[in-house]
C-alpha cells in the first residue's frame, strides 16, 4: 500500500506532542475496534437487529481524518458509520443503545444503525442510499459557504459509491462553486460482494476530479499517521477557498459487507495476510513502543479503559427501555 512514510517520520520526531496525539489515536482506533467487536456478539445475541456494518479494519481512516478537523465542521457518511460517530466524539453509551433501538439512542431507538445523528456534533447521519452521502456531502459544503462560517464539509464514501451518477454530478457542482468540500473514499476494494476491479476500468479513484479541476491524492488508509497528514493538507485546501479536493483512502475491511455477508468472495488468504502485515491498531501500538513514546504498561491501561467503555456502553443499551410506540409518529415532519 502507499504509506506517506516521510511524513510519518516526521510526526514521530516530534515529541512530546507526536506522543499524546499518537496515543490518543491509538485510544480512539481501538475504541471503534472494540465497539464493533462487541456490536457483533449483540448482533449474534439477536439484541441488534436489521442491516449491520462494521467498520473493523478501517479504523485509521476516520481517526486520522477526524484529528484533522475544527468543531463546527460538518460530517457525513455512508451506513458503515458507527466508526465515524465515535471518532466524531459521540458517545458510546448512545450509539449502542440506538443499534439495540432503545429510547437511549441518538435517534431515540427510532434509526438504527445506518441512521442516527448529532447536531450536537454536526455529524448528518449515515444514510443507506449507495452514494447518497456525496450530494448531501456537496449540499453542507455549500451551507458552510453561503453562510461564510469558515467551516468545510467532509463527505465519506465508498468505491462501491464512485460510479454513481450523483456523485459525478456532486463533484461537478462543488468544483463549479469551489464549494469547501473534502471527499474521502474509502476504498476497502470491494463493494459488496464485487472487487473493484471488476467494478471500475481505472482502480485507482482519487483521479476521478481531475477532468473537473479538484486534485486528489492516494494514501495509506492503514497509516493513521499518513492518513492524519493527507487529511491536515486537504482541511486547509478545502478551508482555503481553493475548493474540493478527493483523498483516497486504501483500506481493507476483515468483515463482510454486513453481517449477512459470508464473504467467500475473497480468500482466507487474503484477509489473514491484511490483518498480520497491515492492521492500522497494531502497527500503531508497535510504533508507539519502537519510538518510546509509550511503554507496555500505558498501552494495557489505554486497552482496559476502552473494554470498561465498551462493557459500559453495551450494558447501558440492554437496560435501556424501547421506545413507546406513539414515538412512530414524532420526528417525523419538521414545522416550517
Amino acid at each position: 500500500m502507499p504509506s506517506k512514510g516521510s511524513a510519518a517520520a516526521v510526526k514521530l520526531a516530534e515529541p512530546p506532542v507526536a506522543a499524546a496525539t499518537f496515543k490518543r489515536f491509538f485510544e480512539d482506533m481501538l475504541l471503534i475496534r472494540r465497539f464493533e467487536e462487541r456490536a457483533s456478539q449483540m448482533y449474534g445475541m439477536r439484541l441488534i437487529g436489521g442491516f449491520c456494518h462494521l467498520y473493523i479494519g478501517q479504523e485509521a481512516v476516520v481517526v486520522g481524518m477526524q484529528a484533522a478537523l475544527k468543531d463546527g465542521d460538518s460530517i457525513i457518511t455512508t451506513y458503515r458509520d458507527h466508526g465515524h460517530m465515535l471518532a466524531c466524539g459521540m458517545d458510546p453509551k448512545g450509539v449502542m443503545a440506538e443499534l439495540t433501538g432503545r429510547r437511549g439512542g441518538y435517534s431515540h431507538g427510532k434509526g438504527g444503525s445506518m441512521h442516527m445523528f448529532s447536531r450536537e456534533k454536526n455529524f448528518f447521519g449515515g444514510h443507506g442510499i449507495v452514494g447518497a452521502s456525496v450530494p448531501i456531502g456537496t449540499g453542507l459544503a455549500f451551507a458552510h459557504r453561503y453562510r461564510g462560517d469558515g467551516f468545510i464539509a467532509v463527505s465519506y464514501f465508498g468505491d462501491g459509491a464512485i460510479n454513481q451518477g450523483q456523485v459525478a454530478e456532486s463533484f461537478n457542482m462543488a468544483s463549479l462553486w469551489k464549494l469547501p468540500v473534502v471527499y474521502v473514499i474509502e476504498n476497502n476494494r470491494y463493494g459488496m460482494g464485487t472487487s473493484i476491479s471488476r467494478a471500475s476500468a481505472r482502480t485507482d479513484l482519487f483521479h476521478r476530479g481531475i477532468g473537473l479541476g479538484i486534485p486528489g491524492e492516494q494514501v495509506d488508509g492503514m497509516d493513521v499517521a499518513a492518513v492524519y497528514d493527507a487529511a491536515q493538507s486537504a482541511a486547509e485546501h478545502a478551508r482555503s477557498g481553493q475548493g474540493p479536493i478527493i483523498l483516497e483512502m486504501l483500506t481493507y475491511r476483515y468483515r463482510g459487507h454486513s453481517m449477512s455477508d459470508p464473504a467467500k468472495y475473497r480468500t482466507k488468504e487474503e484477509v489473514d495476510k491484511m490483518r498480520s502485515e497491515h492492521d492500522p491498531i497494531d502497527h500503531l501500538r508497535q510504533r508507539l513502543l519502537n519510538a518510546g513514546m509509550a511503554g507496555e504498561a500505558e498501552l494495557k491501561d489505554i486497552e482496559r479503559r476502552v473494554r470498561e467503555t465498551v462493557a459500559e456502553a453495551a450494558q447501558f443499551a440492554q437496560d435501556c427501555p424501547e421506545p413507546d410506540p406513539a414515538e412512530l409518529w414524532t420526528d417525523v415532519l419538521a414545522e416550517a
